[in-house]
């Protein structure tokens, strides 16, 4: 409710009001019945562009789609060449494996006890306390 109160109607302001509402009425049904129409007829073209579209999308992708089967034919041709001179790369490899065995151990024990030695002086050193390089804030010497 408001705090307002409403002015009554007269009866010919009353009586004015009915008919320009009765006026009104038929010309706000006719206008929403024209703007569902237009929206209906708007959104029909826009789902027959979007279907247009998805048309011409698909032969594109039906272009690309051939494409990269050409390309994976060529891929799948270049691995069976692959394949077949791995037993070949297998044997140069174990011969060239045997003759390195000795120095990768060696390399590899050498980098573990430089880790081990480097690991040892951090935590040492982080063990100890550092000190402080102002002077302390209470007396030192004990009381008699």
């Amino acid at each position: 409710m408001s705090s307002k109160t409403d002015t009554r109607l007269t009866p010919r302001e009353r009586l004015t009001r009915g008919l320009r509402y009765t006026a009104v009425g038929p010309v706000e049904v006719t206008r929403g019945v024209v703007g569902l129409g237009v929206d209906s007829a708007r959104s029909s073209s826009a789902w027959l562009a979007q279907r247009y579209r998805q048309g011409r999308l698909s032969d594109q992708l039906s272009r690309d789609l051939a494409a990269a089967q050409e390309a994976l034919a060529l891929e799948l041709a270049a691995a069976q060449d692959v394949v077949a001179g791995l037993p070949q790369a297998l044997q140069s490899a174990r011969r060239a494996r045997r003759r390195r065995k000795p120095l990768v151990l060696a390399a590899a024990a050498a980098v573990t006890l430089a880790g081990g030695a480097i690991t040892f002086v951090v935590v040492r050193r982080s063990m100890q306390p550092e000190p402080s390089p102002l002077p302390p804030s209470v007396e030192v010497s004990p009381r008699p």
